[in-house]
């Protein structure tokens, strides 16, 4: 719960910041597929920094990749 919280905390605040900037798509569905893209992305970046570093705590990352592609749309622009 707090996790979706001050995610949603920091995307609406961040939103208002940047305004209509034009580095921002303009329609919401557009805006929650580039941001989903942005955490998965992360998420495969930290699958692989831990593979590297840390293989024991893989499952961390994994997860969180399982969660991005069973619910694509709960962790984004709602808040």
């Amino acid at each position: 719960m707090w996790y979706q919280y001050v995610s949603g905390v920091f995307l609406q605040s961040y939103l208002n910041t940047a305004g209509i900037a034009p580095f921002l798509p303009d329609e919401r569905g557009e805006l929650e597929i580039l941001l989903q893209a942005f955490i998965l992305e992360k998420a495969i970046y930290e699958l692989g920094y831990e593979l590297n570093n840390h293989p024991d705590w893989v499952a961390i990352p994994i997860r969180g990749i399982e969660n991005i592609l069973k619910n694509p749309h709960k962790e984004s622009t709602s808040g």
